[in-house]
């Protein structure tokens, strides 16, 4: 077996007998670039939107809306001009949100673990925190990229399943991915991933 470390016990369990091509611990569940371009898009929407509201709601909005309630103007008027401020505080409230999200998103996905990967003639299980997922090698394509170098390298499985998103130019598939980020012995995995994918593939030959 490629790189033969200490699992957890659930793990080994779950192996039971099974021959293990290789097991490796993973650093990060999705490549660090896209964890930090998520957090500086986060950042520039705070920013932008805070820059918006200082503009929109300074010092003169507030106390336009403590002149509306303390008016001796009409309800009617007063209690359109406070709605008038509610709108834009609920306006400026939701696109906030949003940038919050995005930013905290990019946050926690920066600061969660690939956890371990183990590869066996049938299936490759990924074990991060109590949570067992188990793919056949049969659910990938055989499109394998590696970057990096044999001591420290980055492998991405694209699987056969996927999801239609829409965009500017239309929709468009997006399969599903599995990374096995930041480990030793990435180019001879890649081989082993191969391998097996070939072994198992559910199409017949020609």
């Amino acid at each position: 077996m490629l790189q033969s470390i200490e699992l957890p016990e659930e793990l080994n369990i779950s192996l039971g007998s099974e021959n293990r091509d290789f097991a490796v611990k993973g650093t990060f569940a999705q490549p660090v670039g896209a964890s930090v371009s998520g957090i500086l898009f986060g950042a520039g929407w705070l920013g932008f939107t805070i820059f918006m509201m200082s503009f929109f709601l300074g010092p003169g909005f507030i106390e336009g809306a403590l002149q509306s309630l303390t008016s001796s103007e009409s309800s009617d008027s007063a209690d359109g001009g406070i709605m008038g401020y509610l709108f834009f505080i609920v306006f400026f409230g939701i696109f906030l949100s949003v940038g919050l999200y995005v930013f905290l998103k990019g946050i926690f996905s920066l600061l969660k673990r690939g956890g371990y990967f183990v590869g066996t003639p049938t299936r490759l299980v990924n074990f991060r925190r109590g949570r067992l997922i188990s793919t056949d090698w049969e659910q990938f394509t055989g499109n394998i990229s590696v970057r990096g170098n044999n001591k420290k390298g980055n492998i991405t499985l694209v699987l056969r399943s996927g999801k239609m998103i829409s965009g500017k130019g239309g929709s468009r598939y997006v399969p599903d991915v599995i990374y096995i980020l930041g480990i030793e012995g990435a180019f001879d995995i890649e081989q082993i991933c191969r391998k097996r994918i070939k072994e198992n593939d559910p199409t017949p030959s020609s």
